[in-house]
């Protein structure tokens, strides 16, 4: 299959589409390996390009999302929106015989996963977040997808898809903004291109994606999915349940580490400054695990603040943090913000040329985020500040089985 002519006929003759669609062979997982797992890649990867590495701006004022705050957004985002399209495909089955339709999950998958296409495209818009409203506009004809796909996947009478429309609608709608909720809860406080992959340049630095991770994902999605297929023909919830989390964990995604082997790594004390908060949190939403542990370290005016972030519930999908090779070199009038390579891990620096504040991450290649923040310290304490965290256990955490 064409992914790009198949877009093109979808968008365009969408009626004429459908029935190839239905008449296709298909699995969960080639649904998913095949499609939802590059389409639902585009408006993450372009959100954090627009939010994190173009920023917004206007009347002399810019703002960016912070570099590994935008990358643990989209490695959330991505596995929630696989999550999403799957929850969605079972009330789409479910719904089939109130609106005179056949109960059919892998035709209610089909429809949700080829009717979000233009939700899906229209999301390359949030590169320049002042065009997001276009994004809008493209997910709206999502609708129209849905809407002329209906009687030729669900088999309902062409006069009930009008109010069956309606209700995956505002089930999509309710799914977007759980979502989006999700994503905000799990968030520290404080295109196609070549076969292989493909690059974006930006003004500030290149992110590159290899698309070859998404196909070893897929591959090991393979048999899970098997597995979600035969819980979902059997109309059994818990059962499905309990498959969907089989195959998010072949994806990559899976339990995070207890929050208290992460705050054991805290130290009592960090260069002369004593702890004077700390906390561990973790969270499990639609089986997706984040734990994290963080303290404050004060004396007086000096400030240092530690974070820890497992995103092991998105390792493999999460690996998209780990697929943007970026490098920054920017100096303005109040700040440095440098963002480079050392080793295997990316590193983001943030220096107030005035000394009030200093940020500095790490991203780790196994998911963890370290985040390290000084306010009237120097950039050598703050380093050392993480340099007092045993980097190479927390890239060798066991995770729970799934």
């Amino acid at each position: 299959m064409n992914l790009i002519q198949r877009a093109q006929d979808l968008l365009l003759k969408p009626k004429d589409t459908w029935p190839i669609i239905a008449a296709e062979p298909a699995s969960v997982a080639s649904i998913y390996k095949n499609w939802v797992l590059l389409l639902a890649a585009i408006p993450v990867l372009a959100s954090f390009i627009g939010l994190s590495v173009i920023g917004v701006g206007a009347l002399g004022f810019s703002y960016r999302v912070p570099l590994f705050t935008g990358l643990l957004q989209a490695g959330i985002g991505y596995g929630l929106s696989l999550a999403m399209v799957y929850l969605v495909a079972l009330l789409v089955d479910a719904l089939a015989p109130t609106f005179g339709g056949t109960r059919n999950f892998l035709a209610a998958l089909k429809l949700v996963a080829y009717g979000c296409t233009a939700a899906f495209l229209g999301g390359i818009f949030s590169l320049m977040p002042s065009l997001s409203i276009l994004g809008l506009l493209a997910a709206l004809y999502s609708i129209y997808l849905f809407y002329t796909g209906l009687p030729v996947l669900m088999r309902n009478p062409a006069e009930k898809s009008v109010a069956y429309t309606v209700v995956v609608a505002v089930a999509g709608l309710v799914a977007g903004l759980v979502l989006a909720a999700i994503t905000n809860s799990l968030l520290p406080s404080s295109s196609w291109g070549s076969r292989t992959g493909f690059t974006l340049k930006t003004p500030d630095g290149e992110v590159s994606v290899d698309t070859r991770k998404l196909e070893e994902m897929a591959q090991k999605m393979e048999e899970a999915g098997k597995q979600m297929e035969a819980a979902g023909k059997a109309g059994d919830s818990e059962a499905a349940a309990k498959a969907f989390g089989a195959m998010m964990g072949a994806a990559g995604a899976g339990k995070a580490v207890d929050p208290a082997l992460l705050r054991a790594l805290l130290p009592e004390r960090l260069d002369g400054l004593p702890r004077v908060e700390v906390e561990a949190q973790s969270a499990a939403p639609v089986g997706l695990g984040v734990a994290s542990a963080a303290a404050v370290y004060r004396a007086e005016e000096r400030k240092i603040s530690l974070r820890i972030t497992d995103t092991g519930g998105m390792a493999g999908m999460a690996a998209m943090a780990a697929w943007a090779q970026m490098t920054v070199d920017r100096e303005t009038e109040t700040e440095i913000e440098k963002v480079f390579k050392r080793g295997k891990h990316t590193v983001r620096e943030r220096i107030r040329k005035d000394g009030s504040s200093i940020e500095m991450n790490l991203l780790l290649a196994n998911g963890v985020v370290v985040e390290a923040q000084g306010e009237q310290v120097d950039a050598a304490q703050v380093r050392k500040a993480l340099e007092r965290l045993d980097l190479g256990q927390l890239e060798t955490l066991q995770r729970p089985a799934q």
